[in-house]
């Protein structure tokens, strides 16, 4: 999965730190980052020596291994010969993965900072706390920390049978599983229910944990389960959330692990008989 960098080892520990020459910049403009893309589908983020001019408020995001990353909200005018903008959606998957994971994080990082520079309470302006990774007002004493949606993800199975799932919106018209996030006062388990129900119209039971994965894409905190189905085995398309409903044998599963989201890793699982 994304966040599956070993031996690298990511470590997100707050400090108000600032760049030298070779840490890493993450320049952003919605929805592109600026980067440097080659052969094989790797990409390059710049360093602070790559720019010939920048000025700007500096973030330290975190670190993998001994390199760290920053974020700038530049000022001026600056110059990074030999990098362009890449759109986030390339990032999925890139080479090398520590670098694909870090670009998305910060992604997700660079859009919390965007979202609240005002407060949500009294309307004044957001100041960056110097100890955490935290945003509060001066005036109202308001705090924001770094949004993290809990989302799951259920695998239904029936036997050797799984459910698989296909969007009714257009931009992605691959399988996958039922998902949804969670709503106030739910517990992971009554979620999937309740998603199950809306999606598929079905009853399932004996959940069962399987993994969890930061999808940075979405600021989601993913939980994957599996589950049995319970009575009725006809899916039905409630909500309108979903085109397709299908059940697939282990040797009819249409799709492969992308050794990036949740949902390919726990089809692969079920696919290899390891659940």
């Amino acid at each position: 999965m994304i966040q599956d960098i070993a031996p690298h080892r990511y470590d997100n520990h707050f400090a108000p730190l600032s760049p030298a020459p070779e840490d890493r910049i993450f320049l952003f403009s919605p929805p592109k980052l600026l980067a440097r893309e080659g052969e094989g589908r790797v990409i390059q983020i710049p360093s602070l020596r790559d720019f010939t001019q920048l000025s700007g408020t500096f973030t330290y995001l975190f670190s993998i291994d001994q390199e760290r990353f920053f974020l700038v909200q530049p000022e001026g005018v600056w110059e990074a010969p030999g990098y362009t903008f890449v759109h986030t959606g390339a990032l999925r998957g890139c080479n090398p993965p520590e670098i694909s994971f870090a670009a998305v994080t910060a992604g997700q990082l660079f859009r919390w900072y965007q979202d609240n520079r005002f407060c949500g309470r009294c309307g004044g302006r957001m100041e960056r706390d110097s100890k955490e990774r935290m945003l509060f007002c001066p005036h109202c004493r308001n705090t924001v920390y770094p949004k993290i949606s809990p989302c799951i993800i259920t695998g239904i199975t029936d036997g050797d049978r799984i459910l698989l799932t296909r969007y009714a919106r257009s931009g992605y018209n691959h399988y996958a599983l039922v998902a949804g996030f969670c709503e106030i006062g739910e517990s992971l388990e009554e979620t999937l229910r309740r998603e199950v129900a809306e999606e598929v119209g079905l009853e399932v039971e004996n959940i069962r944990y399987f993994a969890s994965q930061p999808w940075s894409f979405s600021d989601t905190l993913l939980a994957g389960f599996f589950c049995d189905v319970k009575g009725s085995r006809e899916p039905r398309l409630v909500d309108g959330e979903l085109r397709e409903a299908s059940w697939f044998s282990r040797d009819e599963i249409p799709v492969s692990d992308d050794g990036v989201s949740l949902t390919r890793a726990m089809i692969e699982a079920f696919r290899q008989g390891k659940v």
